[in-house]
């Protein structure tokens, strides 16, 4: 019933059948595994450990298992630990792919370049046609292709029978690979194309779009936000940086994390995670959208999330100090949810030049955000739209940062 509850998108009744099933069997491993891969993927990364370490102190050797760990270790920003049983599960399966590939990201992470493009050169000696490794080269900023290289690629895409995943992947590579060339008719060429690929496969509506931004503004007026004072959770620590993908929020952060107060985590996934909780229970429940639901919160129920998002972010805060930063771009989408939930947190947009940071996001692939070039400036548009919005309502809370 759990599997069958999760595989219909109802994850919170999947997470207490299997809470259920496991007060029933508590020896029954294949239920406690499914049950710690759920939490893994609904970002519950204490919940997924303890099951991990459940089921390996009976198995220790166990290579799902294992891998199972690592996954759970990359999520929580502890790569060197990651990279240890990487490294293990791939020497002793060497033919397996995608531990070359997981082997690769988590050194990467540590700093090792070197380290993981070896491990990538490893997945590639496996399987010629594994786009995923040729794109991680590729998506290396130091990394340059070789004329062999290129033409292994150009030949695996020449291939019948090559997967759609793979082809996608090497499409943007070779991309990659004629920029770097200088061949920029060719390199355009074959990012259009990977994108062309990827909007096949991406499920994107414009009405949904178009209607959060209305929706958004139509909620949060200067009245509604003013009416909220002292609701949420009142902590300081969280500094968000948000925005479009390549804006150079990443640099902010560097900079920000020089600072002795404050540290840089990751791009956390809780306040999406808060807004698709909202739209899996309480929405359905009172039949209300989206941001609308907000409207109809008590303020109990916003500090209660402002305090479960710190408690999450426990796990990702490594030095002690008093501030940190979430990178997810994304939350721009949720700037509303922040403000109720954490009202004193910082926010900072990062902003490029439209027109090149749409065009990076061209030339990147990120798989359900790749668009068209049209679309990705009317996705811009769409953000500056409500971002105003918030500049208009709350004048300054929202600082930017404009390169």
């Amino acid at each position: 019933m759990a599997q069958a509850a999760d595989l219909l998108g109802r994850r919170r009744e999947a997470l207490s059948l299997f809470a259920r099933c496991l007060e029933l069997a508590p020896d029954f491993s294949a239920a406690r595994y499914h049950h710690a891969k759920l939490l893994l993927r609904l970002h519950m990364y204490e919940g997924a450990m303890r099951e991990a370490e459940h089921l390996l102190a009976d198995d220790p050797r166990n290579p799902v298992l294992r891998r199972l760990k690592a996954l759970i270790l990359d999520a929580i920003g502890e790569e060197q630990q990651s990279s240890a049983i990487w490294q293990e599960l791939a020497d002793e399966i060497p033919g397996h792919v995608d531990g070359w590939i997981r082997l690769g990201h988590a050194l990467r992470a540590t700093g090792n370049g070197a380290g993981s493009i070896a491990a990538y050169r490893r997945a590639i000696a496996c399987s010629e046609s594994c786009g995923l490794a040729w794109w991680s080269l590729a998506n290396m900023k130091t990394f340059r292709f070789t004329a062999a290289d290129v033409a292994a690629m150009r030949s695996e895409l020449d291939r019948t029978g090559l997967g759609a995943e793979d082809r996608i992947n090497l499409l943007f590579a070779l991309g990659k690979a004629f920029e770097d060339e200088g061949a920029i008719a060719k390199s355009f060429e074959h990012y259009a194309k990977g994108n062309a690929a990827r909007r096949l496969r991406t499920d994107y509506h414009w009405d949904d779009i178009n209607a959060e931004v209305s929706a958004q503004k139509s909620l949060f007026t200067r009245e509604f936000l003013n009416s909220r004072n002292g609701a949420g959770c009142s902590v300081p620590d969280p500094i968000f940086i948000l925005g479009r993908p390549r804006s150079g929020s990443t640099l902010i952060e560097q900079i920000l994390s020089s600072h002795p107060a404050v540290e840089g985590t990751a791009e956390l996934p809780y306040v999406a995670d808060f807004a698709w909780r909202l739209l899996e229970g309480e929405c359905v429940e009172r039949s209300i959208d989206y941001p609308q639901i907000l409207a109809e919160l008590p303020a109990a129920a916003l500090r209660a999330m402002g305090e479960e998002y710190l408690a999450r972010a426990r796990v990702h805060r490594k030095l002690g100090r008093p501030f940190f930063i979430d990178k997810s771009p994304a939350n721009y989408h949720h700037a509303g949810l922040i403000l109720l939930i954490l009202p004193n947190a910082k926010i900072i947009d990062a902003r490029r030049n439209p027109a090149a940071c749409c065009f990076s996001m061209f030339k990147h692939n990120y798989g359900e955000t790749n668009l068209r070039l049209n679309e990705l400036g009317r996705v811009y548009r769409n953000y500056v739209e409500l971002l105003a919005h918030f500049d208009r309502v709350l004048p300054g809370r929202i600082h930017r940062v404009i390169y």
